[in-house]
């Protein structure tokens, strides 16, 4: 089946302090959007499943996004634009994009630079198969609700996944999910939150626990870690 990628990259990065969007920020001296490409590049060398690559970024950032895309090798066409105000916003913009005649689409944010091949190839067969399919981790932590400071209660961990990226979707489910999102002013907090409200059913494939989203410095110094542990 023919696929597209997106991969989100127009996030400031303001709480990383860094002076860059984060996804130019340098891990193990690449940036931090070149990971994310690598992966697609090491999926397609192996089953040849993604036909072209969208990539948001920031205004201004066009140029560095295309030299990040050759730097990883990518070997299909890709499409760069400036992304929107939210995610939300950047992943529908870059759907508008995506030929039509990609049967499923692929999100990732470029936040998490340690996605695997793996895990983007068990995505994208769950959702061939399925309609969705997003990665994502059983919660292993005790959950309390909070309010006014003091715990309200314990939430019951068993059924609970924490959501990851990538998320795969047959392109005409997520298109439509995100045009009514849009047309109803639904913001969600992922882009299988509005394909489930259409009452489609998205699987669940393992994640990884290293498969972090880099938000804050601490996190960075994580995959950092994590990145020169694997040299």
């Amino acid at each position: 089946m023919r696929a597209s990628a997106i991969i989100v990259a127009a996030g400031s990065g303001v709480r990383l302090g860094s002076g860059v969007p984060k996804a130019f920020v340098k891990i193990g001296g690449r940036a931090m959007l070149w990971y994310s490409l690598a992966a697609v590049q090491r999926v397609n060398s192996r089953l040849h499943s993604i036909d072209e690559v969208v990539i948001t970024v920031p205004e201004g950032f066009e140029s560095a996004a295309r030299a990040q895309a050759a730097a990883a090798g990518l070997a299909v066409p890709v499409k760069i634009t400036p992304g929107g105000i939210e995610r939300q916003d950047s992943v529908r913009i870059a759907l508008g994009l995506t030929s039509s005649e990609s049967e499923l689409v692929i999100v990732h944010d470029a936040a998490r630079p340690l996605a695997t091949p793996a895990i983007f190839e068990a995505c994208l067969s769950a959702a061939a198969r399925a309609g969705g399919a997003i990665a994502a981790i059983p919660v292993s932590d005790t959950l309390k609700r909070v309010a006014d400071s003091a715990i309200a209660a314990t939430v019951a961990r068993t059924g609970l996944w924490q959501a990851q990226t990538p998320q795969a979707f047959r392109r005409e489910l997520i298109v439509a999910a995100h045009r009514r999102g849009f047309s109803g002013g639904i913001v969600a907090t992922d882009d299988a939150d509005l394909v489930e409200r259409t009452g489609v059913r998205v699987e669940v494939v393992e994640g990884s626990t290293a498969n972090i989203k880099i938000t804050t410095p601490s996190d960075l110094a994580i995959v950092e870690a994590i990145i020169a542990a694997r040299k």
